[in-house]
């Protein structure tokens, strides 16, 4: 199985860092709210044609910075350019403190509030929610369960249908037995080390390394994108476990979102509840949340106005192109007036 942690020879046959400016997340944002490790940050747009904000989650499991890179490799700066003010929901590194937070937490004390503190902040009567990976997870939940007003959702490689995840056999059987308790080995840790949570993602994703990340993009061939990217794979965050337990548990193992089984705050997390204009996007080459984890969701949503594509490029070379793919840029623009 091969392994996320890049090794320093592996490293150092692309540059030398020192003698690169890695200063990640260069973007101007002011912060606009904040609860507990979790902040929502405005990027004001300097020629502003739309409406409609965007509101972008990313996962719980690495920093958002990989959505404001640097300049030139920022989503966030593109979508500026195209004339929205974004918002970017961050979670934040939770602390022991936190070993009790759950995802019902992340879904309705977190989100929620994002999104309506986006909502009163920009003045707007509905917002555009853009899920990135889990984060895209994230978003589809509450997408499903939310009161507030939604005008379109994009999801980029979100993982929602984890029937056929890349487990063996021999780990989903150790997984389920009664004589290995996963339980109590994460409420052993209580919050789980960044360095741990390597091992644990192996077991939810395709295994991958750095250079997966850089397949069929231009990355190899420019030192500085290389580096930020090695600082920003090993930039690993600690994970709550409680928040563990129910993704290992709920989505990987029993697939309870597309089920229909999920359960946040005592609510069905239906997914046929979604009637927003949403798009779904793949990576052709993404090696973490392929295809078959996506498509899924086409079939279980109610919007009229649904589409998905699949577009060239690996799970994290969207985020560091500089540019929004076509699809995306048409679609949005002629939903957020």
């Amino acid at each position: 199985m091969k392994n996320i942690r890049f090794r320093a020879r592996e490293k150092r046959k692309f540059t030398n860092s020192d003698a690169l400016d890695l200063k990640v997340g260069q973007t101007p944002r002011k912060l606009v709210w904040k609860l507990n490790k979790a902040s929502l940050w405005y990027y004001s747009a300097k020629d502003k044609k739309y409406e409609t904000p965007l509101l972008l989650i990313y996962s719980l499991v690495n920093k958002s910075y990989i959505l404001d890179l640097y300049p030139g490799m920022s989503m966030i700066e593109a979508f500026l350019k195209e004339g929205y003010d974004v918002y970017l929901l961050d979670f934040g590194i939770p602390g022991l403190e936190d070993k009790d937070l759950t995802l019902d937490d992340y879904i309705l004390k977190y989100m929620d509030k994002a999104v309506k503190r986006t909502l009163r902040h920009s003045y707007s009567d509905e917002v555009s929610l853009i899920g990135y990976c889990l984060g895209g997870t994230l978003t589809a939940i509450y997408s499903a369960i939310a009161k507030t007003p939604i005008r379109n959702v994009v999801l980029f490689a979100p993982p929602i249908d984890f029937k056929d995840i890349n487990l063996t056999k021999e780990w989903r059987k150790a997984l389920t037995n009664n004589g290995f308790n996963l339980n109590e080995i994460i409420d052993e840790y209580g919050i789980i080390p960044a360095k741990v949570m390597e091992s644990s993602l192996k077991f939810a994703t395709t295994p991958f390394t750095v250079s997966s990340f850089l397949k069929n993009s231009q990355s190899k061939k420019n030192d500085l994108k290389t580096e930020l990217l090695y600082r920003w794979v090993e930039d690993q965050i600690p994970f709550p476990g409680a928040t563990l337990k129910q993704l290992l548990n709920d989505l990987v193992l029993k697939n309870k979102l597309v089920e229909g089984e999920l359960i946040i705050k005592g609510k069905k997390v239906n997914l046929a509840n979604i009637r927003s204009n949403i798009l779904i996007i793949s990576m052709i080459h993404d090696e973490i949340v392929p295809e078959e984890y996506t498509q899924t969701i086409m079939d279980l949503l109610s919007s009229e106005d649904k589409l998905f594509a699949r577009i060239k490029g690996g799970h994290v070379s969207l985020a560091m192109t500089g540019k929004i793919p076509n699809v995306v840029k048409e679609w949005l623009a002629e939903r957020s007036h």
